[in-house]
């Protein structure tokens, strides 16, 4: 959430920086609405002035021994009710005023590129090289199936499209997969965290995911409680509401979950196998830090979701996301993209995202300095990384001309055995 008073004293600025987003994004109806707000306040604040005035007269009466007039007790009646009134119309607009305020966007970082869309991002580095095969490369889904460890059409027909069943060996190298990632992020100060699936709407709301993309999520009919989306939003909301002492900055925490999303408008997209499902694992890294240390941060936690991929030994590549591109509640972020040969390209696996104060701001998450002051801390989380797209680009890019797949030297601790094959 933006902070209304800066939007208020800065406008031009916040706009300007909005416009990198390259959507219209209307600030009028907010700063309308806060101008109501301070016109409400000058005139509660007129009218208390003038009631304490009149009850002082009626107490100096009664010192005196003497009565106030019927008209007198009258006016400060009238006075308290108009005050009630005008306190409970107050109350309705800074209502408003926080429901605008939670769909505007966050503003994009100065280092952000311009652009309208991911054609615009810009490649910051690459890292590995694509292997060159001697066959036609196949895809993840013809290999998982064909190996049975994949099973599309049994969770088809236990839960619909866009589901996946891990069966075999595709069941133990998901949980190895999983197994590496925990361990990997924990031997760099990342404490191991297991929260709950399903979280409250406040919950959803602190984060980013209400209500601008109410129709994205997964909602329970009779409670107030969505399945989430990313552990991002438990993890983050662990603080919510409280003040950290400067000295235990930064916090650090990494956590497995399995994630739910309706991908609502991905319709004929992605359709086969694991890249677009409803329900997927993954690792999140999430880190609370110091203002003037989040970019630092930021860079510190792309490099460590890029250190599982090269140890994987996955070719990648890390692209700055352009201002169209960027997510509502990011202010900076670097993806990952794994190379996919089957695709013949590199396709999303992490975002590495610093969100500033807007996350803190929405969740009431403050740091306390050494010397008292007290302000929003910062927000950063990234993936560390998707689990199944890694299961997937490890399945296209160790895949061997007989159809059999190899496991990557990093995993076969976990998995105890080397390379899949045909039964």
């Amino acid at each position: 959430m933006l902070d209304i008073k800066l939007i208020r004293s800065k406008l031009d600025f916040v706009e300007k920086s909005l416009s990198l987003r390259s959507q219209k994004i209307d600030l009028k109806p907010v700063l309308e609405l806060d101008d109501e707000r301070k016109v409400l306040i000058a005139e509660i604040e007129t009218l208390r002035n003038v009631r304490n005035k009149e009850s002082q007269k009626i107490g100096e009466l009664k010192r005196k021994g003497e009565e106030a007039s019927a008209g007198m007790l009258e006016k400060i009646n009238e006075m308290r009710n108009t005050i009630q009134d005008k306190e409970k119309e107050l109350s309705v607009i800074e209502k408003k005023i926080e429901e605008s305020l939670l769909f505007i966007p966050n503003m994009p970082d100065e280092s952000v590129p311009a652009g309208s869309s991911s054609a615009d991002n810009k490649i910051v580095r690459v890292a590995g090289n694509p292997l060159q095969f001697s066959f036609k490369p196949k895809s993840h889904w013809e290999l998982g199936e064909s190996l049975g460890i994949l099973d599309f059409s049994i969770s088809a027909k236990i839960s619909g499209s866009r589901f996946a069943v891990f069966k075999n060996e595709g069941a133990v190298l998901e949980r190895a997969i999983i197994s590496f990632f925990l361990d990997s992020h924990k031997e760099k100060g990342y404490q191991e965290i297991l929260t709950p699936y399903l979280v409250n709407s406040a919950s959803m709301r602190g984060t980013g995911q209400l209500p601008k993309f109410a129709e994205e999520a997964f909602k329970c009919a009779d409670d107030d409680l969505y399945l989430i989306p990313t552990a991002e939003v438990p993890v983050t909301n662990i603080y919510r509401d409280d003040c950290l002492d400067e000295k235990i900055l930064p916090q650090k925490f990494v956590s497995y979950s399995a994630c739910f999303r309706r991908e609502a408008g991905a319709y004929g997209k992605d359709t086969k196998g694991l890249i677009r499902n409803h329900q997927f694992d993954k690792v999140e890294l999430v880190k609370f830090v110091r203002p003037e240390d989040s970019m630092n941060e930021l860079e510190l936690l792309t490099k460590d979701a890029e250190s599982v991929l090269e140890k994987l030994e996955l070719p990648y590549r890390v692209s700055l996301l352009c201002g169209g591109d960027l997510g509502f509640s990011s202010s900076k972020t670097y993806d990952l993209e794994v190379w996919l040969p089957f695709e013949n390209a590199y396709r999303e696996i992490s975002s590495c995202s610093n969100f500033k104060d807007f996350q803190a701001r929405r969740m009431n998450i403050k740091m306390k300095y050494t010397d008292g002051r007290r302000e929003f801390l910062h927000t950063l989380n990234g993936s560390g990384v998707a689990v199944g797209r890694t299961f997937l680009a490890i399945l296209e890019n160790f895949q061997q001309e007989d159809g059999s797949v190899i496991i990557p030297n990093a995993l076969r601790k976990y998995t105890n055995f080397d390379i899949i094959v045909k039964k």
